[in-house]
């Protein structure tokens, strides 16, 4: 389904590689002003590799999600220059897997900074103008880990499991509003994270997939479009599983 996001003011946080630059990509290919806030900005050539028509749809911004001061004025700078936000992903996230017994505390801490306070600050900053607007969309990244969890993914899995809680909560406190919140929760997904996984370890993990395959960025990005679009016009509150069936 081709969707037109020609009006539309997108955030996209983490959106420079993986999952986040698929989405971003996507929403500029739907005709979306997109504005991909992360703490590493990309090489733009291999960003755009082959689209490079979508530069004047995209820009970049430097911003630490889990710091108030970085995501304030990340906000203010595309307030000005994209005059107001329709669509925010809260795709920013990192790993630092360890057994429980040897997680640090900065291991702990900085996983659930960046991604359960990145998604709380990133929205907080821009509830109010989607409410004074009475339209919104937020969708929030979780993952199938924060479903099922997974062994020594601790603070990953309760941060992705917060992530869900924080989706169904805001639902409720904002659907009088006319906007939308909702997750959409990968199972295993092909990007630079997942690439550093043995070959035994993707072996395994292909073992309990039903359709006996990676997924692709592009797989969670579509999912992302259609909850950004009229037609999810009736779904809020909700985590999609985008993971061949892992999850039943």
């Amino acid at each position: 389904m081709c969707y037109n996001f020609k009006d539309k003011t997108i955030i996209v946080t983490g959106g420079s590689r993986g999952i986040g630059k698929a989405i971003a990509k996507n929403f500029a290919k739907s005709g979306g002003t997109v504005f991909v806030w992360d703490y590493i900005l990309p090489d733009e050539n291999d960003f755009f590799e082959t689209d490079s028509n979508l530069k004047e749809n995209v820009f970049f911004q430097q911003v630490d999600v889990s710091n108030i001061d970085s995501v304030n004025s990340a906000y203010e700078e595309t307030i000005r220059k994209g005059g107001k936000i329709d669509i925010l992903v809260n795709n920013a996230g990192i790993t630092r897997d360890n057994l429980l017994i040897r997680m640090s505390e900065e291991e702990w801490d900085s996983v659930l900074s960046t991604n359960l306070k990145g998604t709380y600050l990133c929205t907080k900053a821009v509830i109010s103008a989607m409410i004074k607007q009475r339209w919104g969309r937020i969708i929030n990244i979780s993952s199938i880990v924060g479903e099922i969890g997974n062994a020594g993914q601790a603070n990953y899995s309760a941060s992705k499991a917060g992530i869900i809680g924080f989706t169904k909560s805001l639902a409720k406190e904002v659907a009088s509003r006319n906007i939308l919140v909702n997750a959409v929760a990968p199972g295993y997904i092909r990007t630079p994270m997942t690439d550093k996984l043995t070959e035994e370890q993707k072996e395994n993990f292909l073992k309990n997939i039903p359709l006996r395959k990676i997924g692709e960025p592009d797989d969670v990005a579509k999912v992302v479009l259609f909850l950004a679009s009229e037609e999810s016009s009736y779904i809020t509150g909700q985590v999609i599983n985008v993971d061949g069936g892992l999850v039943m």
